[in-house]
């Protein structure tokens, strides 16, 4: 997959899930230790308050992953939608740090790596992600202060 597509009919994914309209969403697995720290980096140093989140086991994040034909129940992609192009794997990664600004930012460099470079490695830990850096026994509970921002 290239670096965003845009999605076909995003004016009929908006309407068929409504929470998305207008919104740059993060989707992580709520239960993988590595993806809920990345949530958490993004949460800490989204200063500006451009994404919301939802969890891949949600309703939402279930009836996405159906939606766009990936398979549910084993979460190996996160998925980020920005302005309406959806990204995937190491690019999700990079479009978000891209929003972040300096010195985060930096980590946009991600996708200028060859796509079988960036598939091999990515794949190679969401492959591995709960052996590697472990696994919650339940998704993430946003804080009252936080739900606003969570989509499920």
């Amino acid at each position: 997959m290239g670096p965003a597509r845009y999605l076909r009919g995003m004016d009929s994914l908006a309407d068929r899930f409504p929470a998305l309209r207008g919104r740059n969403v993060i989707v992580f697995d709520g239960v993988c230790v590595l993806c809920s720290a990345f949530f958490r980096f993004v949460l800490r140093h989204d200063r500006d308050r451009l994404f919301h989140f939802a969890t891949a086991q949600s309703a939402l994040g279930e009836a996405l992953y159906a939606h766009l034909g990936l398979k549910s129940g084993d979460y190996e992609t996160n998925l980020v939608l920005i302005d309406g192009q959806l990204h995937e794997e190491l690019d999700a990664f990079a479009a978000v740090m891209r929003r972040l600004g300096w010195p985060w930012r930096a980590g946009a460099a991600a996708a200028w790596l060859p796509g079988p470079v960036k598939r091999f490695l990515y794949r190679r830990i969401a492959r591995n992600r709960y052996a590697m850096f472990g696994r919650y026994d339940a998704c993430y509970l946003p804080t009252p202060d936080l739900r606003a921002r969570f989509l499920d």
